[in-house]
């Protein structure tokens, strides 16, 4: 941040926003070897925005959690790590082939590179080598890994010299195995603001890939997700909060939330904050580049400072004389801290610094079909696409739940389908609804009709 003088000789406040992508690929490692999954539509998605599937792959930083890190230490510090992977046992053993070989021939002194091989496979490759091969030393350079033959004694001292103790080999092997996780560990120690739009979804899986597995109390993850990020501020929480007392056009996604505040829609456009890209973030000031992380990013911090400053106006009733500073903004922003959006969830927002506020949502409906045998989800949808939007889930062979976020949309369809031959529409009851409850009651019915008949055969008996 920092300021820029006007011809007018008066200042205001200039962002620099330096963007970064991490391109992320689960470790691998001894007994770590994590299952991912991919959905179509999803591949489908990235490769419509131009994302890079071969430096995910190929060149993606690994990360593991607490949990995954414990049992990764307890292997290389213990002398228990093996290789588990097929491939990686394959790639091993040739490895080793080609070191053996070269060592029948190589008198004490001698030195081979191992080309191709960096990063965390390097680490990996040492690793069984020096397992392997009581006489050879392996050293990491910028070519790749060197291979050299030594005697048993200078191995010994080798591997006791003060810059290569093998504990401390041991810790450099566990750091790279870490990779990103480690950056995650230096924000939860920042205790910097964690900003996002829309960001159930990036908490999840920060608590999961970084943290630990997700808890099975919902209390629990709140209270882990408030300690490791005390400030959370949900910019889609914020401007939905005062976009239709703005009157601002309906937007759907944080590009057009972005271009809506930047517009002169905005009252606020000419004394908002000026934003601008880093040296090396010049792609972006260029061309737009929406869902690639990098870009989202200055999106979200873009929108949160044009935001903050709109609400700090509200409550001076003018545009401040002097520029404001950025715990001003914190503090006109107060009210929304660590409250995150959910969407047709049965509260509006989470609150991760205390109790949830109470469900606002609107009622769910419940379809009853008649006279339309194997009828689908997606068959329900298109029936009601036109009046409204609904989220569909099939209850029962015959019924299915309606559920959407907007009270007009409830009553339009209650209205219109009141008296519909095939589709009879209602207010959902769980009591009265719920396959479960009418499975019990069914049976509490024929217990008690069956101890009513013996009850009644024992009275009438001699």
């Amino acid at each position: 941040m920092r300021k820029r003088a006007h011809s007018s000789l008066l200042y205001e406040l200039e962002y620099i926003a330096h963007s970064c992508n991490f391109f992320l690929f689960p470790t691998t490692f001894g007994i770590l070897d994590t299952e991912f999954s991919f959905q179509a539509s999803s591949v489908q998605f990235l490769n419509q925005y131009g994302f890079n599937y071969n430096k995910f792959l190929k060149k993606g930083i690994p990360y593991m959690n607490e949990e995954q890190e414990k049992k990764i230490k307890h292997s290389i510090l213990t002398g228990n790590w093996k290789v588990r992977s097929s491939l990686d046992k394959d790639q091993i053993k040739v490895v080793i082939n080609e070191v053996t070989r070269w060592l029948d021939l190589a008198e004490e002194g001698d030195q081979m590179t191992l080309p191709g091989i960096a990063g965390f496979q390097a680490f990996e490759v040492q690793l069984v080598l020096r397992q392997a091969l009581p006489n050879i030393w392996t050293v990491l350079r910028d070519r790749g890994v060197i291979v050299k033959k030594v005697s048993q004694q200078h191995r010994w001292y080798l591997e006791h010299a003060s810059g290569d103790r093998d504990s401390c080999w041991k810790e450099q092997i566990l750091l790279s195995a870490r990779g990103f996780s480690v950056f995650f560990q230096m924000l939860v120690q920042a205790q910097k603001p964690l900003v996002g739009h829309n960001m159930m979804m990036d908490l999840l899986h920060l608590h999961e890939k970084f943290f630990r597995p997700l808890p099975e109390s919902y209390d629990q993850f709140k209270q882990n997700i408030h300690n490791l990020f005390p400030v959370l501020i949900d910019t889609k929480n914020v401007t939905k909060d005062i976009w239709k007392e703005l009157h601002f056009p309906r937007v759907s996604n944080l590009l057009e939330v972005y271009e809506v505040l930047n517009s002169n829609l905005n009252p606020t456009k000419d004394s908002a904050p000026v934003i601008v890209h880093g040296n090396k973030c010049e792609k972006y000031a260029k061309k737009k580049c929406p869902h690639e992380a990098g870009y989202d990013a200055f999106l979200c911090g873009s929108v949160l400072l044009k935001v903050a400053h709109l609400l700090l106006q509200r409550v001076h009733g003018h545009v401040p004389t002097s520029e404001p500073s950025f715990p001003q903004y914190l503090d006109v922003l107060a009210p929304y801290v660590n409250q995150v959006n959910l969407i047709r969830a049965g509260v509006p927002k989470i609150n991760f610094s205390g109790p949830d506020f109470p469900s606002i949502r609107p009622p769910i409906l419940i379809l009853t079909v008649r006279k339309w045998p194997g009828v689908s989800e997606q068959q329900v949808y298109g029936e009601f696409q036109n009046l409204c939007k609904f989220d569909v889930r099939r209850l029962t062979q015959s019924q299915f739940l309606l559920l959407t976020n907007k009270f007009k949309d409830v009553r339009s369809v209650l209205k219109e389908y009141r008296c519909h031959p095939t589709l009879q529409v209602s207010l959902y009851r769980y009591w009265r609804h719920s396959p479960n409850v009418n499975c019990m009651l069914q049976v509490c019915s024929v217990v008690a009709a069956w101890a009513l008949l013996g009850f009644l055969l024992g009275r009438s008996s001699p």
